[in-house]
């Protein structure tokens, strides 16, 4: 009955995660194509009334805009203006560094060591959690996630000694802190040595 449970929660959990992303995807696709569509409205009135012109072309002209943003965004100008535009309007959102942290690490990014997966010692035991941030000191910021929960915790700030890094992807220790500790197993086994 417990494992039952357990894969209950597990599944409800990854289906919220995938779900709600998507579902907010669709509502703001659908909301610029509103958009979009009364500002074109007078071009696609030529087209004939049989052909939902305004919705085709509306959803169009988001994703060429959405194209050449995309292209403008790999240049080193475009660079540029993304990290300025990030540092002084989108880092004052609360929680966006957090989400754009996830994203990363779920999308397989590891440019950055925020949110590596880690054992850390906690009094005699070692608890799953992730590192933040390493300080300047040799310490680590890092987040020690509630079980079956891992968006939800405590924060610590602990010796470089006490933090064991992992070579896992992040995914694989999410799953096992979802899971109520199952695969734990192969995280001690990919365990690195203490503060590195």
């Amino acid at each position: 009955m417990k494992r039952a449970w357990e894969s209950l929660v597990a599944a409800l959990v990854a289906g919220l995660l995938v779900l709600v992303p998507l579902y907010l995807a669709i509502l703001l696709l659908l909301k610029a194509m509103m958009s979009v569509g009364k500002l074109i409205s007078p071009l696609v009135a030529v087209l004939p009334d049989w052909i939902p012109g305004e919705k085709l072309v509306a959803l169009a002209a988001i994703l060429v805009a959405c194209l050449i943003v995309g292209f403008a965004v790999r240049t080193a100008i475009g660079r540029a203006i993304g990290e300025r535009l990030e540092r002084s309007f989108f880092e004052r959102i609360p929680g966006y560094a957090l989400l754009r942290s996830l994203t990363q690490r779920l999308a397989g990014e590891s440019g950055e060591t925020a949110w590596q997966p880690a054992l850390v010692e906690i009094e005699e035991a070692l608890v799953p959690g992730f590192i933040i941030e390493a300080l300047d000191d040799g310490r680590f910021t890092v987040f020690v996630p509630s079980v079956p929960t891992p968006l939800a915790g405590a924060v610590y700030v602990l010796n470089g000694d006490r933090v064991h890094p992992l070579d896992v992807p992040f995914t694989q220790a999410v799953k096992s802190i979802s899971r109520w500790g199952q695969g734990t197993r192969e995280l001690v086994a990919a365990m690195r040595p203490a503060g590195r």
